[in-house]
């Protein structure tokens, strides 16, 4: 095993800067944070999107004005590697004196041992890999981006930031399996997903209204992947995805909850092996599945087609389905909170899920919720219903700065000692 170099984090010298990365199959979502005292202010954030086709960069400023933009002219796949080391240099060159200190990820799968964030180390890594199965849309582009930062800076620390640690304190029962022991204790069990998500919108709850976080909410985290998070005093009590981001909610390309016969029937008598299974339920249904048109929610209300009707009603009806449940679980509803890119932009979808929790008491202003503001139930609502704006990349940026400022800073340089073995 290399040897792993630590430096404390008390001699690196201020200002410095923090990246975050969230890396996926397609794109490359960065935020660049400076750091200093408690707090951390963005500077920029981006995306490098069209992975694997002709990629472009794309740097914001806070207020989404376009610093930089520019396609690599090339017809030809890239990888992570290749695509982060232009973004380094960009970042060099913007950030007016002050040092990159630390780049911390959003890592979907912490599995049994990962509750909290922890720096990267040969060991960190090698766990995490062995967790690709159990999350394979996303766990392999997350570690790709890690592996990329190994090369091109060694010497830089990398902290993980799991979706699944929100989830770990969940009650026993919300989070077993009903399966042979065997596999409960050999790590089966339900995970939950979209944590950095929740736990950054329990933190904005308590400032909004702190009274209310105390209580019973669900929080509505729908984008392309969706999920649902029952809290009670800003802890997650029960949640829809399971042991992998499969289950729970429909999604943009995922089914979500579907009868485990059903995938015995597609393998036994359809014939589909267990790649081309894989391949339906990961890339092949949900949203786009039913309506053969579109993932994207703002195609689907858009069209006229019929059948992109039935894919918003399977929607809305699986979102109200599991939010009765989770109300039962908490005994009660005190506030729903809609986020990500569909709870936050499709106010049609978010009127559509409040006029079917009528009988809990919902009622929604559909003025407010045009408008797209923070709290959009009336008065006579028995359920307070908000929509606050999610930020993962704070939320790692907050914690990979709280590593840096409590511990000392392992130094992820195995392969330049391999090199220099070599």
């Amino acid at each position: 095993m290399p040897h792993l170099k630590a430096t404390s984090a008390t001699t690196l010298d201020m200002p410095k800067a923090i990246l975050t990365l969230n890396a996926g199959s397609s794109s490359i979502k960065f935020a660049l944070y400076q750091l200093g005292g408690s707090t951390q202010r963005l500077l920029s954030h981006g995306v490098i999107e069209g992975i694997g086709g002709t990629p472009r960069f794309i740097a914001r400023a806070p207020d989404a004005t376009v610093l930089e933009s520019y396609t690599w002219h090339r017809q030809e796949g890239s990888s992570h590697e290749e695509l982060l080391q232009p973004l380094l240099a960009w970042i060099t060159a913007h950030l007016d004196g002050e040092s990159l200190t630390a780049v911390g990820h959003r890592i979907v799968h912490g599995g049994q041992s990962f509750h909290f964030p922890v720096y990267i180390d040969h060991a960190v890594l090698a766990a995490l890999e062995k967790l690709i199965p159990l999350a394979p849309l996303h766990q392999s582009h997350n570690l790709a981006a890690v592996k990329a930062m190994v090369h091109l800076r060694p010497d830089l620390p990398q902290v993980a930031c799991f979706d699944t640690a929100f989830h770990h304190e969940m009650p026993a029962v919300a989070r077993r399996l009903p399966l042979p022991r065997t596999y409960v204790e050999a790590g089966m069990r339900r995970y939950g997903f979209h944590g950095i998500s929740y736990e950054y919108l329990a933190s904005r709850l308590r400032l909004l209204a702190p009274t209310l976080a105390k209580g019973r909410v669900i929080m509505a985290h729908l984008g392309n992947g969706a999920s649902l998070c029952a809290m009670r005093h800003g802890r997650s009590v029960d949640t829809t995805m399971s042991f992998t981001a499969l289950d729970g909610l429909m999604m943009g390309t995922r089914p979500g909850s579907i009868d485990a016969g059903a995938v015995l029937y597609l393998q036994q008598t359809c014939g589909l092996d267990a790649a081309a299974v894989e391949r339906m339920l990961y890339q092949e249904s949900g949203l786009l599945g039913v309506s053969g048109i579109s993932n994207d929610m703002r195609a689907l209300l858009e069209s006229q087609d019929p059948r992109a009707r039935d894919a918003i009603d399977l929607f809305v009806y699986r979102i109200v389905k599991e939010i009765g449940a989770l109300t039962s679980v908490l005994g009660g509803l005190d506030a729903l909170v809609f986020s990500a890119g569909i709870g936050e932009h499709a106010a049609p979808i978010r009127s559509e899920i409040c006029d079917a929790l009528a009988w809990l008491g919902v009622e929604c202003d559909e003025v407010a919720n045009d408008h797209h503001e923070t709290l959009i139930s009336t008065s006579r609502s028995v359920v307070r219903v908000l929509v606050i704006g999610t930020d993962e990349e704070a939320m790692i940026a907050a914690h990979t700065a709280d590593l840096l400022r409590e511990q000392s800073s392992p130094r992820m340089n195995d392969c330049l000692e391999d090199r220099r073995a070599s």
